[in-house]
């Protein structure tokens, strides 16, 4: 029988592959990672609980903008908690920077941990050595230097290579290094590389979608 949509969920649901959780809009059970956890504040407002460890009863929507915007847009939060909420209208907007801000705040600790590198030069140097988990381009770095990258990336790996990440500005990638006018980056095999990429990917997921895939390096996309 289908559960009545104004019945509280639980906030936690177990399928065969492990515990998942229930959109808020879209009603889909999904693993969690796919998913943001919002919380009320003793405010009365919303708030995001991207790292899970906020008390109180959690609202589970799909970790994308779209998704995020139309919750605040519908009223989902109120619906879903029985209560009043304060839904701030940029919501979905101010997410978006926080995702940012911790995955670059990740490869600010990669850099220090000496698991990233910086600069066209140095990053063929280490895709030389064999030693690049992921390349990093500006969101504004010019096509011709990235998939000149892309190539050299490629043709050194024996498996599938990782999506080239352009989730950031090339500001963004200098703030995050400590240097001006980053182009184009690496991360390095290690802890800390590992979770910028998930950061990474994380806010590009957030941003097109988990029905928009991110695409490998040296496609045809990558041209347009």
């Amino acid at each position: 029988m289908r559960q009545d949509l104004a019945e509280p969920l639980p906030e936690t649901l177990d399928d065969a592959e492990g515990t998942v959780r229930r959109c808020a809009v879209s009603r889909e059970r999904l693993p969690k990672s796919e998913l943001i956890r919002f919380v009320l504040a003793p405010s009365g407002d919303i708030v995001p609980d991207l790292k899970e460890r906020l008390p109180g009863r959690g609202v589970w929507v799909t970790a994308s903008h779209d998704k995020v915007a139309e919750a605040a847009k519908r009223n989902v939060f109120a619906r879903s908690l029985k209560t009043q909420a304060k839904v701030p209208a940029d919501l979905a907007d101010r997410i978006d920077r926080l995702l940012a801000e911790s995955a670059l705040g990740s490869l600010a600790l990669a850099n220090k941990a000496g698991e990233a590198v910086f600069g066209a030069a140095k990053v063929e140097e280490a895709i030389a050595n064999g030693r690049v988990a992921a390349l990093i381009h500006a969101s504004d770095a010019a096509e011709d230097g990235c998939r000149k990258l892309d190539g050299k990336y490629r043709a050194s790996v024996k498996t599938a290579p990782r999506h080239a990440i352009r989730a950031f500005t090339s500001d963004e990638l200098g703030l995050a290094s400590g240097r001006s006018n980053v182009i184009h980056a690496a991360v390095i095999q290690g802890g800390a590389a590992a979770k910028f990429l998930a950061g990474a990917f994380r806010v590009d997921r957030y941003r097109k979608g988990l029905l928009i895939p991110c695409q490998p390096i040296g496609s045809d996309t990558d041209k347009e």
